[in-house]
Order: structure tokens, then C-alpha cells, then sequence
């Protein structure tokens, strides 16, 4: 399962590795946008497959911030 961008921004945290397990609401990323610091959170438990963006990147919304399985 794909995990998107809400929004556009600038990835200002990480806080997950691939192989971690996560819950409902667990939160993967942190984005800057308008300001604002907008946390990117797992629609559903599992385990981190893989993490698309590092710290410093920029997303457009609808891009994929992590798979899991």
C-alpha cells in the first residue's frame, strides 16, 4: 500500500526505516508547507517495504512517501 503527499512541501523529518512496524496513524513523514509543518501518517498498520524520500526533498501532492506491506 501506497502512502501519498497530502500536500506539496519540503521533507523536513523521517521518522520511520524500511522493516518498521507501524500502526493506523503512526506517523512516516513531516513536511514544510506554507509554513506549516504537515505530518504525512500511515492510512493502515504494517511493515515499512520502503521510504521514497530523505530529508531535504521536495514533493508534490499525490507523491508516494513510503510503501508498506
Amino acid at each position: 500500500m501506497k502512502v501519498e503527499a497530502d500536500v506539496s512541501g519540503s521533507v523536513v523529518e523521517v521518522h520511520v526505516a524500511v522493516g518498521a512496524e507501524v500502526a493506523s496513524g503512526t506517523v512516516l513523514v513531516t513536511l514544510e508547507s506554507m509554513k506549516m509543518e504537515v505530518p504525512i501518517e500511515s492510512t493502515s498498520a504494517g511493515t515499512i517495504e520502503s521510504v521514497g524520500v530523505a530529508v531535504g526533498d521536495l514533493v508534490d501532492e499525490g507523491d508516494t512517501v513510503a510503501v508498506l506491506r
